[in-house]
């Protein structure tokens, strides 16, 4: 039988690296906009994350579209993913350990 808190250190793991791949999307997005976009290897890296991160970002930016800002656009999906996350943790550590 699988132990329940094996898998509650399986979320926590699985928390902490979407975590880390959605801060580099945010890093990585601000490169891709300064023009380092040319180079293959940071573009390789940025589809890939892209791929992992935007079957939950989509729905996050149906319901809070990105911010008109003059020019540009603020997307606040990836910070409100963030935040979903983090409260995700946070349950599974006060529902597993205490």
């Amino acid at each position: 039988m699988i132990n329940i808190r094996l898998v509650a250190e399986g979320l926590l793991f699985f928390f902490q690296i979407y975590y880390i791949v959605i801060l580099a999307r945010i890093i990585l997005s601000w490169f891709m906009l300064g023009g380092i976009g040319g180079n293959r290897t940071v573009s390789a890296i940025y589809q890939v994350i892209f791929g992992l991160t935007e079957p939950l970002l989509m729905p996050i930016r149906k319901v809070i579209p990105p911010i008109r800002m003059g020019m540009a656009f603020l997307d606040l999906s990836p910070f409100i993913l963030l935040i979903l996350l983090s409260l995700a943790r946070q349950l599974v550590l006060r529902y597993f350990y205490f």
